[in-house]
């Protein structure tokens, strides 16, 4: 039976769609909405939640999938968990399917992967990577460290290599003692150098967009059993 999986993006993200497309079976259709967004910052992200998310949604809905992705981890923390959980409220009762949450999906995985105290990679600026260790504390999880790259055009961020992403990670983790690592961002080509970043450090390591990804097939998977 051919399903359809709704993705709602940040429409200068060019990764999350791509990823997805490559890694989800053929069972599977995949159909994206975006969501006007320039800069990665809390004003660019507060105007797409409150004026182009609504519109994004109310288009996707008309394919009628039988669950949507909210694709932008960033401003599914931005006002905090039950904020992010209304959202995906609002998803559910406007399209009548799942809702996923890329940050709720993170914060699963991690600990599906015995994960307490985590180091964190970003591609953001510091009060976005300030929403997101909120996210994950609030849960129960320990953040021992955050870093990001300081990147506010969020069509940039898509710029940053795998190789470049993995050096980085490596530099920030070295010498710390966690658990294990969670690379952030749905437009970040994290996904990419995951498997290395697993052999190089020995530990696992958790992208948002695996995450979402991961979440999203068990959902289906289960509507159609």
């Amino acid at each position: 039976m051919q399903q359809r999986l709704g993705l709602i993006v940040p429409s200068s993200n060019s990764v999350m769609e791509v990823d997805f497309y490559r890694h989800l079976p053929n069972s599977i259709t995949l159909h994206v909405a975006r969501m006007y967004l320039r800069d990665t910052t809390i004003a660019g992200e507060e105007e797409m939640l409150d004026s182009h998310f609504p519109v994004a949604l109310r288009d996707l809905a008309t394919v009628e999938p039988q669950a949507i992705v909210f694709g932008c981890t960033s401003a599914g923390a931005l006002r905090g968990n039950a904020y992010d959980t209304e959202l995906c409220r609002r998803i559910s009762d406007t399209a009548r399917c799942p809702a996923i949450s890329t940050v709720a999906s993170v914060r699963e995985s991690l600990k599906k992967r015995g994960m307490q105290r985590v180091a964190v990679v970003t591609p953001y600026i510091e009060s976005l990577n300030e929403r997101i260790q909120t996210s994950l504390e609030a849960d129960g999880l320990e953040v021992v460290l955050i870093a990001g790259l300081g990147i506010h055009y969020n069509f940039a961020i898509a710029g940053v290599s795998p190789e470049e992403i993995l050096s980085f990670t490596l530099k920030t983790i070295e010498g710390q003692k966690v658990d294990g690592l969670f690379l952030s961002c749905t437009n970040f080509h994290a996904l990419d150098v995951r498997d290395r970043l697993e052999y190089l450090t020995g530990l696992p390591v958790v992208t948002s967009n695996q995450a979402a990804l991961e979440q999203a097939l068990m959902v289906l998977e289960h509507k159609e059993a």
